[in-house]
């Protein structure tokens, strides 16, 4: 099972970052993931964040081995015929290391959905928002695979990650994605493992299907042992700024 750490960034600024990600590669860990967040918040109020593509975008010519990814991008800020060049540029850039993270954003139940309404960003009903997700991954596989064409198609696609919590989450993951993503504590991980996996064997396509998985610190097992036997090939470390790091 690869290892990888996400770079918590609230709070953070754009040279703790990039010097998080590059210990991270330095100490041998596999890939690098972002939050797609436009602020944070907690006991001290509202935090700045750098933002998410853009710091990606600088971490793919400062770093060199680790993939790179969005854990997740929600598909309501970003137009998903920009998103589809975004990424395929974002791929040449990293020369096929990007790894694209999406999902439906957070629901009105969440604290996430005041960033979205803060910037007059409509927050849709959980069934309004897993359409517009499968509304965006499906224009931008028709992109990808050149219609109309003209527009930037990367070689190879990047692999495409569904983040969720969720059946409905996981069987959208499984039909439309190439991986599904959830919290490696969730008390129901193998039964949306197995959704998600029923549903990509359903959808008949070829492509690999992956289970990546996040949660824990470094230093910690994180329920290591249970991903191995869910047959998760990723899990992903949470690592607070300034992202210090020992070799692994």
């Amino acid at each position: 099972m690869k290892t990888d750490v996400l770079l918590i960034p609230f709070g953070a600024t754009w040279g703790q970052v990039r010097d998080g990600a590059r210990r991270a590669e330095d100490a041998g860990y596999d890939g690098v993931w972002l939050w797609d967040h436009l602020r944070g918040g907690g006991d001290a109020g509202p935090e700045p964040v750098p933002e998410c593509w853009t710091a990606l975008s600088a971490l793919a010519e400062v770093t060199s081995q680790v993939m790179l990814g969005p854990l997740v991008l929600n598909v309501a800020n970003r137009h998903a015929g920009v998103l589809a060049n975004m990424a395929a540029t974002l791929q040449e850039v990293s020369r096929g290391r990007l790894l694209l993270g999406l999902g439906a954003g957070g629901s009105r139940a969440t604290p996430y959905a005041d960033e979205q309404s803060a910037i007059g960003r409509p927050v849709g009903s959980d069934p309004e928002r897993r359409r517009e997700l499968e509304q965006a991954i499906t224009r931008v596989r028709a992109l990808w695979a050149g219609d109309p064409p003209g527009y930037l198609r990367p070689k190879p696609p990047p692999p495409i990650v569904v983040g969720g919590f969720g059946p409905r989450m996981a069987e959208l993951a499984g039909r439309l994605g190439d991986g599904f993503n959830a919290p490696a504590g969730h008390p129901h991980l193998p039964e949306l493992v197995d959704t998600a996996r029923r549903a990509h064997a359903r959808s008949g396509r070829s492509t690999p299907f992956s289970v990546t998985a996040f949660g824990g610190y470094p230093g910690t097992e994180a329920g290591r042992k249970r991903l191995a036997g869910l047959g998760a090939e990723r899990l992903i470390l949470l690592l607070q700024p300034p992202y210090a790091l020992s070799p692994r």
